[in-house]
């Protein structure tokens, strides 16, 4: 079912930035789904929040996640960091597993790389993987200008963060 969350994120690609550096309507209400108030910050994780935001929107994939001790907004992710969300995932360890770069990723992992950054996985290539990235550009910086589809080396990943079912009874 978190093959979902790629589609989200997926039909986001083409946005782009607007008034200057980490500014416009859009990336605003990506920087909304954080605990920070929007501003001029860079946005990857805020994108990666939204996308997950608007999945749990669907009543199948709540249902799908089975949520026993938290409600989807309390579960959900709203760190505005890319090593956060694997912080986050540690605090999810019912209803997150977290995959080395060594890892066959799925559609709908969240992918977290080393140089800070984070997307949502699209196809796994073996040594290399495509995935959805907000604020990065077409050569694949960091600090970009939108939301991108993009192919990577999976050895940069520090890990994929895959969704799963509840395991509480």
């Amino acid at each position: 079912m978190n093959y979902n969350l790629a589609d989200i994120a997926i039909n986001q690609i083409g946005t782009q930035e607007h008034g200057g550096n980490n500014r416009g309507t859009k990336i605003r209400a990506y920087q909304a789904a954080t605990e920070l108030s929007p501003a001029a910050w860079p946005w990857c994780a805020a994108f990666v929040d939204w996308c997950v935001k608007t999945w749990l929107n669907d009543p199948k994939a709540v249902s799908w996640l089975n949520l026993k001790s938290m409600t989807p907004e309390q579960w959900r992710p709203k760190t505005a960091q890319a090593f956060g969300l694997i912080k986050w995932s540690k605090d999810r360890i019912h209803t997150t597993k977290r995959l080395s770069d060594r890892s066959v990723a799925q559609k709908g992992d969240i992918v977290v790389f080393d140089f800070s950054h984070t997307g949502i996985v699209v196809q796994d290539l073996g040594n290399r993987i495509v995935t959805v990235e907000g604020n990065t550009n077409k050569a694949g910086s960091r600090e970009g200008d939108g939301v991108y589809r993009k192919i990577r080396a999976k050895s940069l990943a520090q890990c994929f963060i895959r969704l799963t079912p509840s395991t509480l009874s």
